[in-house]
C-alpha cells in the first residue's frame, strides 16, 4: 500500500487497458516494450506494473470486443460474438457493465485461490530436486505445444528454436562460446529484452500496419452502464462458471487462458435453455468469458510465483523481468522475498479494483481513441521502442539485433508459426540447462536419475503421454477446429 507501488499499479492497470482497447500491439508486445523501463524501479513495483498492464489488457481487450467487434487481446475473441450484438442492439452499456463485474468478480475469487493455494504449493515445490525441476519444466513445454495454435510440429520446431537460441553465448561453466559465429555482440548471449522486445514488439508491429483498418466503431449512445436486476440474475451463475474454469484452465501450462473463454462459451451454450440466443446478444455469452479470461489471467501467476515456472509467453517476459532484477524465480521467491511475492498477490485485487473505476467512467475516452489511425501511432511507438532497448546497455548493437530479430519474428508469422512457444523455450532454456547439469552432478552422470525419482518420473510420463494423444488424427482434427474457430 506504499504510495509509489500503487501508482505503479495504477499505471500499469491504465496502460494496460489501453493497449487492450487499441487492437493491433497486445500485452505480450507492451510488456516486451516496457521491459527496458523496469531496470531504474525497485522489483515488486516493476513486476507488480507488468501484471497490471497483463489483467489490465483483459478489461480493455474486452471494451474493443464490445463496441469495434475487434478483440484488442487473444482471449476477447469470444466477447465479440454476443457483445458485439449488445452493442448493435443499443445495449452496449450493459454488455461493458456486465463485462466489467464479471471481471472484477472473477479476479477477486482468483486472487483468494492464489493466495490459499500459494503456500502449499510453494512447500511443495521445495521438495523438488534438479531432476523434478528438468521434468516440470519439459511437461510444460509439451503442454505448450499441445495448446499452441497450427501444427504441433510447427510448435516444437518453434521451442526448439528457443532452446537453441537459450545456449548462444559464453557457458558459463566452461567459458567456452557456443553459436556465436565470431559475433561479439552475441558473446555476453541474447539480452532477453532484444529477444522478446524483436519477435513480439517489432514483429506485431509491422503485421498491423499491413492489415487495413476497418472498424466497425458503435456509432449510437452507449446506453446505461450497469446492467438490469434481471441481467444480473442471468448472469451469476456463468460468472461463476467461468470464474472456475479459468481459474482451473489459466494455471496449466501452455497457456491454457486463452482456451478459458472458449470453454466458458461452449458450456453455457450446452447449459441455456435456448442456445438460438448466442451469436445474437445472449448477456450469458459476455458474462461467462469474460469471467473465465479474467480468472485464467490471475490464475497464471500460480505456477510462476510457486513453481517459477511460465505458463505462457506473458509469465516467461515476468520471468525475464524477474532474472533482469536478480530474483531467481522458484518457490525461493516466497522465503527470500516475501515482500515481492505477497504484494503481487494482493496488487491483483487492488488492480481489479483500479481496473473498475478505471474503465466504467473513461467508456467515453475509449470510443474516441479507437477511432485514431494507427499510422500516427506506430511511428512513436517504434522510437520509443528503440531508445528504450539502447538505454539498456548503451550499444548500437542491441538495437540492430532487435530489428533483425523483428524481421525473424514477422518472417514466422507471415508463415503460420506462433511465437509464444519460441519465447518459452528461451526463457527455460537456460534452466533446463542448469536443472540438467545439476541433475548429472548429483548422479555421476547417470540419466537414469530421471527415471529412478518417482516425481520426475511420473512428469515425463505425462509428457509424453499428452504428446502422443495431441498427434493422434481424432485430436489433432478436434484440436484444429479449436483455434481455427
Amino acid at each position: 500500500l506504499q504510495p509509489d507501488v500503487l501508482l505503479y499499479a495504477l499505471i500499469g492497470c491504465l496502460v494496460g487497458t489501453l493497449i487492450g482497447v487499441l487492437p493491433g500491439v497486445g500485452p505480450i508486445a507492451t510488456i516486451a516494450m516496457l521491459l527496458p523501463i523496469t531496470y531504474g524501479v525497485d522489483p515488486a513495483g516493476a513486476l507488480i506494473m507488468l501484471a497490471g498492464i497483463y489483467y489490465g489488457a483483459q478489461y480493455g481487450g474486452s471494451t474493443s470486443a464490445i463496441l469495434v467487434n475487434i478483440p484488442g487481446e487473444a482471449t476477447a475473441v469470444v466477447t465479440t460474438l454476443d457483445g458485439h450484438q449488445m452493442a448493435r442492439n443499443g445495449r452496449a452499456g450493459a454488455a461493458l457493465g456486465i463485462a466489467a463485474i464479471g471481471s472484477f468478480t472473477a479476479g477477486t475469487i482468483a486472487t483468494l485461490v492464489v493466495a490459499s493455494i500459494g503456500a502449499p504449493l510453494t512447500k511443495l515445490g521445495m521438495l523438488f530436486g534438479a531432476a523434478e525441476y528438468f521434468a516440470l519444466m519439459a511437461t510444460g513445454l509439451v503442454f505448450a505445444v499441445v495448446l499452441a495454435r497450427g501444427s504441433v510440429l510447427n510448435a516444437i520446431a518453434m521451442i526448439v528454436l528457443g532452446l537453441l537460441l537459450s545456449t548462444v553465448g559464453t557457458d558459463v561453466n566452461t567459458g567456452q562460446e557456443r553459436l556465436t559465429f565470431g559475433i561479439d555482440a552475441l558473446v555476453d548471449r541474447i539480452d532477453f529484452a532484444v529477444l522478446a522486445m524483436g519477435i513480439f514488439g517489432f514483429a506485431e508491429l509491422l503485421r498491423s500496419l499491413e492489415n487495413p483498418e476497418a472498424r466497425d466503431v458503435v456509432k449510437g449512445a452507449i446506453g446505461k452502464i450497469l446492467p438490469t436486476m434481471s441481467e444480473i440474475r442471468q448472469s451469476i451463475n456463468p460468472i461463476l462458471r467461468g470464474t472456475g474454469l479459468g481459474t482451473i484452465l489459466g494455471a496449466l501450462p501452455g497457456n491454457g487462458a486463452v482456451l478459458a473463454p472458449f470453454a466458458s462459451y461452449a458450456l453455457e451454450k450446452k447449459l441455456a435453455k435456448d442456445p438460438s440466443r448466442f451469436g445474437k446478444g445472449a448477456i450469458e455469452g459476455v458474462a461467462g468469458p469474460e469471467a473465465a479470461n479474467n480468472s485464467g489471467a490471475q490464475a497464471a501467476f500460480i505456477p510462476l510465483l510457486t513453481l517459477g515456472i511460465p505458463p505462457n509467453a506473458v509469465m516467461a517476459l515476468m520471468v525475464g523481468a524477474m532474472t533482469i532484477h536478480g530474483i531467481v524465480p522458484g518457490p525461493q521467491v516466497m522465503t527470500r522475498n516475501p515482500d515481492l511475492f505477497w504484494g503481487m498477490i494482493a496488487s491483483m485485487w487492488v488492480g481489479n479494483l483500479a481496473l473498475l473505476v478505471i474503465n466504467l467512467p473513461l467508456v467515453g475516452l475509449w470510443v474516441k481513441l479507437l477511432k485514431v489511425p494507427y499510422r500516427l501511432m506506430f511511428p512513436a511507438i517504434l522510437i520509443f521502442c528503440c531508445i528504450g532497448i539502447y538505454s539498456i546497455n548503451n550499444q548500437a548493437t542491441d538495437v540492430i539485433l532487435t530489428a533483425f530479430f523483428g524481421l525473424v519474428g514477422y518472417g514466422f508469422l507471415k508463415l503460420g508459426f506462433e511465437l509464444a512457444p519460441l519465447l518459452l523455450g528461451f526463457v527455460l532454456g537456460g534452466l533446463m540447462e542448469d536443472t540438467f547439469r545439476r541433475a548429472m552432478d548429483l548422479s555421476h552422470g547417470s540419466m537414469m536419475t530421471f527415471i529412478e525419482r518417482p516425481i520426475s518420473a511420473g512428469l515425463l510420463v505425462l509428457a509424453l503421454i499428452v504428446l502422443i494423444i495431441s498427434v493422434l488424427p481424432s485430436v489433432a482434427g478436434k484440436r484444429n477446429e479449436v483455434f481455427v474457430e
